[in-house]
């Protein structure tokens, strides 16, 4: 098999059957038969690698995990109905109680709902770091720390952490280093060249590119997914096989569908850094972003995702999103249509003010997941919405 991206997205497949299909046929089924008591023994003793259940292993997952670990640098992997179901059963497989977290403060709203509401029943605590002083990570750490956890880029403030320096961390002090890596895909940054011990991603994003299924997946070191997959096995959380075709089918154009959303981001950043109504931007590849640097060591290119604060506030940035007419006002992101949200006044409205600033969330601030419309079309309808 080949070692470029583009080819080992399209050319792993699943082995064909006896109708000699070219493209891989759908599996829905949730079971698998044996051919006598003895295959079935061996089976279920993994003996023998057999499909036994959906819930354990399906062609269609297998296909979609084993392109994401090639494409990742990964040994192993498991892949979930969501990106959540991803995100908790990674951590309650491999915590137990007693143990301890330390995680950037930015982390998706439902990752930071586990972390503080639901964790700590069970006796799992977290502490924060602020995204721009990774210096006082090692302060943080205690003797019970299991696992150091981040997000790169960050949502919704696109903010980046040096993925080195949390791999030098998480070695000096024998943490496991696990990886949200939605943001960039694996097309644009392989945390594990870094020193992650597992990535994970909601395959709901740029992975299956077009805001049509659910997903998640975990990839990494052969004997945590082990534990992983075990504890998945036992609870539940399991990808179905359709939603596992259409997305080992979206990968196949991942890499070109990226390089266009990244084209059209960066050149969307470029025209609201000079648009009077817009505070700031904060895009990966604009040379105003704190983290420009770090980005450009260890991302392909951008990403997709565009943060701006509109001049004026809540208000302002409510009114911003009523004047959109073509791009979409919806809570994902990562797909061919361009889509904005106001933090502030939605997805973080709960939060006070001060906790909004601590991950910088300000009253005006939009986030836009670019999409694969014309350019400038995209321009033109964030301008008209940004001049009233």
């Amino acid at each position: 098999m080949s070692k470029n991206f583009e080819t080992k997205a399209i050319r792993t497949q699943t082995e064909r059957t006896q109708f000699s299909e070219h493209s891989v046929p759908l599996y829905l089924t949730s079971s698998f038969t044996f051919d006598d008591a003895e295959d079935m023994r061996a089976s279920f003793a993994e003996e023998k690698e057999k499909n036994l259940y959906s819930r354990f292993s399906n062609p269609n997952t297998t296909e979609f995990v084993n392109k994401i670990v090639d494409m990742e640098g990964a040994e192993a992997g498991y892949a979930f109905a969501t990106g959540m179901a991803a995100v908790f059963s990674t951590f309650a497989a491999l915590l137990n109680s007693g143990d301890h977290i330390v995680s950037s403060r930015s982390v998706f709203g439902s990752t930071h709902s586990l972390f503080t509401k639901y964790f700590p029943k069970w006796n799992i605590e977290t502490s924060y770091f602020k995204i721009n002083e990774p210096e006082k990570i090692e302060s943080l750490i205690q003797p019970n720390t299991k696992i150091l956890y981040a997000e790169t880029p960050t949502n919704p403030a696109v903010d980046i952490i040096d993925l080195e320096v949390l791999g030098e961390i998480a070695k000096k002090h024998n943490l496991l280093l696990v990886i949200d890596n939605c943001f960039a895909t694996p097309y644009l940054q392989n945390p594990i060249k870094y020193g992650a011990d597992l990535v994970i991603h909601s395959a709901t994003k740029l992975i299956d590119g077009q805001g049509r299924v659910l997903g998640g997946v975990t990839v990494g070191k052969s004997d945590l997914i082990r534990e992983i997959y075990l504890f998945s096995r036992n609870t539940g959380p399991a990808m179905s096989p359709f939603n596992a075709w259409v997305l080992s089918k979206s990968l196949e154009t991942l890499s070109i569908r990226v390089e266009k959303h990244c084209e059209n981001a960066s050149k969307v950043a470029e025209f609201l850094e000079g648009h009077d109504q817009v505070n700031f931007v904060k895009y990966p590849f604009l040379k105003s972003h704190p983290q420009y640097e770090v980005a450009k060591k260890q991302m392909r290119l951008g990403g997709n995702i565009v943060a701006f604060e509109v001049k004026g506030g809540i208000e302002a940035g409510r009114a911003f999103l009523n004047r959109i007419k073509m791009c979409s006002l919806s809570a994902n992101l990562g797909d061919t249509r361009t889509i904005a949200t106001h933090p502030a006044s939605t997805t973080h409205s709960k939060l006070s003010e001060a906790d909004r600033l601590e991950v910088g969330i300000t009253d005006g601030l939009v986030r836009c997941s670019i999409g694969l419309e014309n350019v400038e079309d995209i321009i033109e309808d964030l301008n008209q919405a940004l001049n009233g």
